[in-house]
């Protein structure tokens, strides 16, 4: 039988602020092409741990596998480099640019005038924004639309096609849809769910037990910085889940707690 590498393991991850602890020996593993939901309350270590996956926090202790092989990251250029991408709350867009501009910023394509000055190749970004937003399905009148033109929704699927642009592995997702319309949030997390198609796994933080409960493969529950209970979705519910995020573990959650000793 053929063992699948992990995308990405997080092994006894702990992360102190002075005296604080964030994190305490915190596991993470995520597959290819999987939807991993990651949840618990504020303060539970959630987007501290995200941000040591992108490079942004060292780790106090523990180690990161990235398919299977250690690695530290200095930076998040450290783990955009090794396919590692974070699409942010407030996405981090700019309103006064395309849409191409936004996808290839500080990526764009260049050519040569003279044969020696560089400058942006305009028609191949667009044309190259224009496919990859056709492969991820993603509809839009024109990439040469500014982004501040744009719906909630449209915007978050411009950052996930940014995200997606340069052979990302994983993308981590923090509140994908906290700001959209009802009718815009179903698209977006279809979009999610069409990334696995292209062998990429996905990391989702998440208030909405809806959006995990449709979207995601696996649902995993952080609690004072530790690991509390996991399970696939189709061996838990909505109300065994809000007990985890409380602190309360059921009898079927315990079944299934972690071994972290």
């Amino acid at each position: 039988m053929e063992t699948i590498t992990p995308l990405i393991e997080a092994r006894s991850i702990s992360k102190h602020f002075g005296a604080v602890t964030a994190l305490e020996e915190v596991n993470l593993s995520l597959m290819p092409g999987e939807v991993l939901g990651v949840v618990g309350d504020n303060g539970a270590g959630k987007s501290t741990l995200m941000k040591i996956l992108a490079g942004l926090y060292p780790p106090s202790q523990g180690q990161l596998i990235v398919q299977g092989q250690p690695l530290q990251f200095s930076s998040p250029k450290d783990a955009r480099d090794r396919g590692i991408e974070m699409v942010y709350q407030d996405l981090a867009l700019a309103g006064n640019l395309r849409i191409d501009e936004n996808i290839f910023l500080g990526r764009e394509q260049t050519r040569r005038v003279l044969g020696f000055i560089p400058v942006v190749h305009h028609r191949a970004n667009m044309r190259q924004a224009q496919e990859h937003l056709e492969r991820l399905r993603i509809h839009v009148k024109s990439v040469s639309q500014r982004v501040e033109e744009l719906s909630g929704g449209q915007r978050q699927a411009v950052a996930i096609a940014r995200a997606t642009a340069f052979d990302a592995k994983v993308i981590i997702m923090d509140e994908p849809t906290s700001a959209l319309a009802i009718k815009e949030v179903r698209k977006v997390l279809d979009l999610i769910k069409d990334l696995r198609t292209h062998g990429i796994g996905v990391i989702l933080i998440s208030h909405r037990l809806d959006d995990i409960f449709y979207v995601c493969d696996r649902v995993m529950a952080l609690f004072h910085g530790r690991n509390f209970a996991e399970a696939p979705l189709g061996r838990t519910d909505r109300n065994e889940v809000i007990g985890w995020i409380m602190g309360n573990r059921g009898q079927t959650a315990a079944a299934r707690e972690l071994d972290l000793n």
